[in-house]
């Protein structure tokens, strides 16, 4: 293994390897913006669709990324 790890099960080893792989299977319909991993093209995704599900309780603000969210709830 590249980074030390082991699997039990072959399947799990293969979706792990893909996580050192430098290539980008998942691409954006709307921009073509390439991505290795799902997640991050959903994520991507909602810069398009203007979504934004992770809302301060305090004040409303909403956010794309929950990340966004804990960083700005500092402020209150």
């Amino acid at each position: 293994p590249q980074c030390g790890q082991r699997f039990q099960l072959k399947q799990i080893l293969a979706m792990h390897q893909k996580a050192h792989s430098r290539e980008k299977h998942f691409g954006c319909a709307d921009c073509g913006k390439r991505f290795s991993r799902k997640h991050k093209l959903l994520i991507h995704r909602r810069i398009h669709t203007g979504e934004k599900p992770f809302a301060c309780s305090h004040c409303g603000h909403c956010f794309r990324q929950k990340y966004h969210l804990v960083r700005h709830q500092r402020i209150h």
